[in-house]
């Protein structure tokens, strides 16, 4: 449990970090409550509260009686005094979504990925989105804090650009961040997709569950963002998380690195639906993906044998992958999703955990415990956003360093 600081020089810390105890209670907390959880004087807490609703960020709530002595005034999140939005870069498709304060998805839409080359282009189409959905949603402007970029890596973090991932050849070294903040005026945090959608799942732990955790993301690759003591795992260069080329299955598929396998390329969709019958070709169309996956899964259910056996398959590569990772950063809690999981994951799950006790390389002392993301479909682009709620509004310890201006 994160401590207040009663010093003055440290007031923004205390209100961060009493806000976000106050949007993870459901039901809102007593100043009291507060002062217990905290070590917070009456009076530094008395004046942290004011600030908070003079900002608009909390409401008082109804009064609670419990036992003797003077009832106790609840102190609520206003969900609606801040909004954020999140944008995810995908090789299948765009996804944008608007979160209120509690990182609630209030709106959300899809689009195709943009086929230009032209780098003004693609990124006036996420612009454009962005603003439409703001004004579906019926957001006002001076209420939004900014927009969260999640990308595929490779990307620069210092410079907020993304790289070369290799299945988006049209943003190749584009500068994400300056580019949208030209175009929206709003303020932009790019993060890498992974990294993102585990920042994401721990705004929506109420919790603290994931405060050691791992993520394994299943989308068009695979990936694995990792929290520890509360922060997500960036990595030096913003780039933690790339586990395609983790080894499954030595006698698998031989992946274009030349070994066989890999994770990545085991349970890639195009691998599977190729295996399944669902197309006769590897080199299948990203826009595409999504259909062949949902028919993957119509055969399945019909009892195709082949269908059922690629997802055995797959799912004996992802019980495998999630022990080593687990092994390796002994977090006990791997939370599992994305938009390839999202679509097979009633197929996968139950083999998936079935097999997971099983697995022979299994080191670790406690049993593992696997969760679905709670962020579904929207996991990166919802955790896109949080991560402009998080860098405004989450308490650490930077926070108490006194300034000697």
């Amino acid at each position: 449990m994160k401590r207040g600081s009663n010093m003055p020089a440290v007031g923004t810390y205390n209100q961060t970090l009493v806000l976000d105890m106050i949007r993870r209670s459901p039901t809102g907390l007593s100043r009291i409550e507060l002062a217990e959880l905290t070590g917070l004087s009456a009076q530094t807490l008395s004046n942290v509260a004011r600030k908070l609703s003079v900002a608009g960020l909390i409401l008082e709530g109804e009064r609670v009686v419990s036992g003797p002595g003077k009832p106790r005034t609840m102190l609520q999140l206003n969900r609606r005094a801040r909004f954020a939005a999140g944008i995810h870069l995908d090789p299948s498709i765009d996804t944008f979504v608007v979160v209120d304060l509690s990182g609630s998805i209030v709106a959300h839409r899809e689009a195709p990925p943009g086929d230009t080359d032209s780098t003004p282009d693609l990124i006036a189409a996420l612009a454009a989105n962005t603003r439409a959905l703001l004004r579906s949603a019926d957001v006002p402007s001076d209420r939004v804090l900014g927009i969260g970029a999640a990308l595929p890596g490779p990307i620069d973090d210092a410079e907020g650009m993304l790289l070369a991932p290799p299945l988006l050849p049209n943003w190749h070294h584009t500068r994400v961040r300056d580019l949208l903040i030209q175009s929206t005026d709003l303020p932009v945090v790019v993060e890498k997709d992974v990294i993102a959608a585990m920042v994401g799942e721990q705004w929506a732990d109420a919790d603290h569950a994931l405060r050691d955790a791992a993520l394994l993301y299943y989308g068009a690759g695979v990936g694995l963002g990792i929290a520890h003591d509360g922060e997500a795992v960036r990595g030096r260069t913003g780039n933690a998380g790339d586990i395609g080329h983790l080894v499954v299955d030595p006698n698998g598929p031989q992946c274009q690195c030349g070994m066989r396998g890999c994770l990545g390329f085991t349970v890639a969709p195009e691998r599977l639906l190729f295996d399944a019958g669902v197309t006769a070709s590897l080199d299948l169309p990203w826009r595409a993906v999504p259909a062949g996956l949902d028919e993957l899964r119509a055969r399945a259910h019909d009892g195709d044998a082949r269908a059922l056996a690629v997802c055995a398959r797959a799912a004996e590569a992802l019980a495998r992958a999630i022990v080593l990772i687990n092994n390796m950063l002994d977090a006990g809690t791997v939370v599992i999703g994305g938009p390839a999981w999202s679509r097979l994951s009633e197929l996968l799950e139950p083999r998936l955990r079935t097999i997971l006790p099983t697995v022979s390389q299994i080191t670790t002392t406690r049993p593992l415990r696997l969760v679905e993301a709670r962020l579904g479909t929207d996991l990166a682009a919802a955790g896109a956003a949080c991560l402009v709620l998080d860098n405004m509004f989450s308490a650490r310890a930077s926070g108490l360093m006194i300034s000697d201006s």
